[in-house]
């Protein structure tokens, strides 16, 4: 398994905003999303922004795309990002359609795991070379204190062994690293926690646990 990537979600509803969150933290992040919030507030000309302003970041449009795939693929990856993410709870179809694009561009497709899924979709997205999903802890969980489950590292463990490169999210901080060694990690996802002052060393502690375990 190769190391997991350090990405922070920006989910402000102004470019300025977001290109000032990211900018204390951004030499110590891998991949910067440009959240769905963003997106749909700004539009898809804050890829471009962020593509020009950090040219060697992994660049993900999170648009959680259900319908109309091709075209909102093609506009986000020819605006500079490398990943989209499409919904679960997408047409197979409109999954396949997403990824012939992102494969036209040499970047790729995130399944985000929200919905009804199952562990036979799995399959079907790894069959058609999807490789990566997104897993997120229940933001009422979250908000009510409830910290990682078993049931989510044994679906995290399951979805890992059929192949998935799985990118975390849910309120997730540094001392959570620890509960997700033995799983095929692709990213852990950060947003709130390293949006303020305290944004690059909290990065930095992201990064330490990241190598300890992997």
């Amino acid at each position: 398994m190769t190391r997991p990537l350090l990405q922070m979600a920006l989910d402000a509803t102004t470019i300025e905003s977001a290109l000032k969150s990211v900018e204390l933290v951004s030499r110590d992040l891998d991949v910067i999303e440009v959240g769905t919030i963003l997106a749909f507030s700004y539009g898809i000309d804050c890829v471009a922004i962020l593509r020009e302003k950090y040219p060697n970041h992994i660049i993900v449009c999170d648009m959680k795309i259900t319908d109309a795939s091709a075209i909102l693929t093609r506009l986000a990856m020819q605006a500079g990002a490398n990943w989209v993410t499409v919904s679960a709870a997408a047409h197979i179809e409109t999954i396949r359609a997403a990824k012939k694009i992102t494969d036209e561009f040499k970047g790729e497709v995130q399944i985000e795991l929200y919905g009804n899924w199952t562990y036979d979709n799995a399959r079907d997205w790894v069959a058609m070379g999807v490789r990566q999903a997104i897993y997120h802890r229940s933001r009422d969980a979250e908000l009510a204190g409830v910290n990682w489950t078993e049931d989510d590292l044994v679906k995290l463990k399951k979805l890992s062994e059929l192949g998935l490169e799985l990118s975390v999210t849910g309120g997730i901080v540094p001392e959570d690293i620890h509960l997700f060694k033995g799983i095929n990690v692709k990213a852990f996802i950060a947003g709130r926690a390293l949006a303020d002052s305290d944004g690059p060393d909290i990065a930095q502690h992201f990064h330490s646990e990241i190598k300890k375990h992997w």
